[in-house]
């Protein structure tokens, strides 16, 4: 299986997508990755095809074969509701995945079996999964900020150390939560506009300010309950 290196895409998301190990990956696709010389992290070329140990049917029967089995274990981004869009002249993928639906760009190539993602035409029907997650669960965050401060995040656009913004692993870009810190009773409202953590043990990455909020700037590191806010309706062809 390839695929085409998206703007935004993770390294965690493109090894899932294509079920390869990020040192497999990196072997076998040495033109399409780098690293920076500055912080030392590794990064997909934009616009790179990378290449993964599976074929595109291999991965596409074990996806539709996990569908079809509702009592397996699965991540919960897997469930929800479906809608189908007509492409409009003018749009593109990453904007239909990361702004008007708030999904994540790979399901949306993958549910519609898509094998260029530069080529799309308008009138063509796509079928978008709209995920559905758990409305309050409990999360160990961290937070980010200085070393960060507008340096793009994964959805495109600089980070803002001081905004109500959190770096979630799933959660589509876009998406409206409320953290609460039970011990200090303090709560805040935020939105999905990164990728990560990626240290293992932890679920979440606050903005600087929005630890701040929520106190956790001295301790670095603490328990929170997130909770999923409700997410706006989207009507078939919308």
């Amino acid at each position: 299986m390839a695929y085409l290196v998206q703007k935004g895409d993770t390294i965690a998301e493109v090894a899932n997508l294509l079920k390869t190990p990020w040192a497999d990956l990196r072997r076998l696709n040495p033109d399409a990755v780098g690293r920076a010389s500055r912080t030392g992290r590794w990064f997909l070329k934009e616009g790179a095809v990378i290449k993964g140990k599976n074929s595109f049917a291999s991965v596409l029967k074990q996806e539709k074969e996990r569908d079809s089995h509702p009592t397996s274990k699965s991540g919960s981004s897997e469930s929800g509701k479906w809608v189908e869009y007509t492409v409009k002249r003018g749009d593109t993928l990453w904007d239909l995945a990361v702004k008007k639906f708030h999904v994540r760009l790979k399901d949306l190539i993958r549910d519609n079996e898509i094998q260029d993602p530069r080529k799309l035409q308008p009138g063509r029907k796509l079928m978008v999964r709209l995920p559905s997650y758990p409305r309050e669960e409990a999360v160990v965050a961290s937070w980010y900020g200085k070393a960060y401060h507008n340096r793009p995040m994964a959805n495109g656009e600089p980070f803002n150390m001081y905004a109500n913004t959190i770096a979630h692993k799933d959660l589509p870009f876009g998406t409206k939560v409320e953290l609460h810190n039970s011990v200090t009773g303090q709560k805040a409202r935020a939105v999905v506009t990164d990728r990560g953590p990626f240290i293992e043990g932890r679920d979440v990455d606050l903005s600087y300010g929005l630890a701040e909020k929520l106190s956790l700037v001295n301790k670095g590191v603490g328990k929170l309950v997130l909770r999923v806010l409700g997410q706006r309706n989207i009507k078939k062809s919308d």
